[in-house]
């Protein structure tokens, strides 16, 4: 006799019929959302009180919580998981979760995974960003590719808790991103490990003006990378993120502790020198406080003597102002705090030697003489890491 279907299902004697549901380990925007703030929940359990921004370890999750409490949409969805009021009040009223992840300005649901499914194609893009070249889209790195960076984002985070880095303001892109340097983001350690940006000239109405501009290669503590652009980097470090200082500062400073008393064992490291330009090209010879801050291992006059002939010298000879022997210090460091220091007030002109080649000297500043000696005696007694130069005053100035 024939059986049934309901006969045939019910005799599965050995369980080939019972198909096991996969579930998808893909995690949804609303995911990603949630577990960020649950974070912050357990944060607020252990320690009942919400993160602070004055401890380095704790920053990023009060970094995180600050742009939820701003983002109406994002405490919307967050509300009903928010046990301990930690994101106040919410005002406005959001129809859709669509409404809540298209409005991700900072890009914290681009974290993990294939994000392909989750890409709206109907749906406008928020106003914030700058059309197609906002930000770039990160990708997710295979664990074979991020292990070697995970161990970077582990130290880092071990050296600020033990106070060899520090978290600081990050106001000048151009100055302060740098290839090979970290930087805090939206709550995440990034690293900038490419950086294609080159100074091209940019027309405005107020003027044309030279600016870096290209794409890096930017990788997160979140196993993503990015080619996002130089400029859009910058942005979002600046809006809600912080420069994380290397390790190698507070060595420096032991560098050049004891660089101004010279005994007999001391070997002189070289001369840091100041000079003054002789260019007859207008555009030069009208600014005023315009010196060349360098460091040379032989005699600055040997150093100079082909002047007319380098760019570095501004294809002009040079007038000798003054001249300091140094001791005891890593020479390449002394010359990069120096530059570093000065780094807002540096020359930005473009210059061509005679078969028509472009050079962009670095190592001239706009700044009173008086300064800059200054700074020389701060660097040699090891104080300098408490100034800083402010440009507006043409000063150095207590930090």
């Amino acid at each position: 006799m024939a059986k049934s279907i309901e006969d045939i299902l019910n005799d599965d004697e050995f369980g080939l019929l019972d198909a096991k549901v996969q579930k998808s380990e893909i995690k949804t925007d609303e995911d990603r959302l949630l577990e960020s703030f649950e974070e912050i929940n357990d944060f607020f359990e252990k320690k009942r009180r919400e993160p602070q921004p004055s401890s380095m370890s704790e920053y990023a999750l009060f970094s995180r919580l600050k742009e939820f409490k701003a983002n109406e949409s994002r405490k919307q969805l967050l509300k009903t998981f928010d046990r301990h009021n930690l994101l106040g009040e919410t005002r406005t009223k959001i129809e859709t979760l669509d409404d809540i992840l298209n409005d991700d300005d900072f890009g914290l649901l681009n974290n993990e995974g294939d994000n392909s499914i989750f890409e709206f194609k109907h749906t406008p893009l928020n106003s914030s960003r700058d059309k197609a070249e906002y930000i770039a889209q990160r990708q997710s790195m295979s664990e074979k590719e991020f292990v070697r960076y995970d161990l970077m984002f582990k130290q880092v985070h071990q050296e600020l808790k033990e106070g060899k880095r520090r978290l600081e303001d990050f106001k000048n892109a151009e100055d302060n991103l740098v290839e090979g340097n970290f930087y805090l983001v939206d709550g995440l350690l990034c690293y900038l490990k490419v950086s294609k940006a080159e100074k091209v000239l940019k027309e405005n109405k107020s003027g044309d003006r030279m600016r870096l501009e290209g794409r890096t290669i930017t990788i997160f503590e979140n196993a993503t990378i990015s080619n996002m652009l130089f400029r859009s980097l910058g942005k979002a470090i600046h809006k809600n993120g912080k420069l994380i200082t290397n390790p190698d500062e507070n060595i420096e400073k032991q560098l050049f502790q004891n660089a101004g008393v010279v005994k007999e064992e001391d070997i002189e490291s070289g001369y840091v020198y100041i000079l003054k330009s002789k260019s007859e090209n207008p555009e030069i010879s009208k600014i005023e406080n315009l010196y060349k801050i360098g460091f040379s291992k032989t005699l600055v006059k040997d150093r100079i003597k082909n002047a007319k002939k380098e760019a570095t010298y501004l294809f002009a000879d040079v007038e000798i102002v003054d001249s300091v022997a140094c001791y005891n210090i890593n020479i390449k460091k002394f010359e990069s705090l120096l530059h570093r220091f000065f780094a807002e007030v540096c020359l930005d002109i473009d210059l061509y030697d005679n078969v028509g080649q472009r050079y962009i000297p670095r190592e001239w500043f706009v700044v009173p003489l008086e300064e800059i000696k200054m700074v020389i005696d701060l660097l040699v007694n090891g104080n300098i890491i408490h100034y800083k130069y402010d440009n507006q005053k043409q000063q150095v100035v207590l930090k």
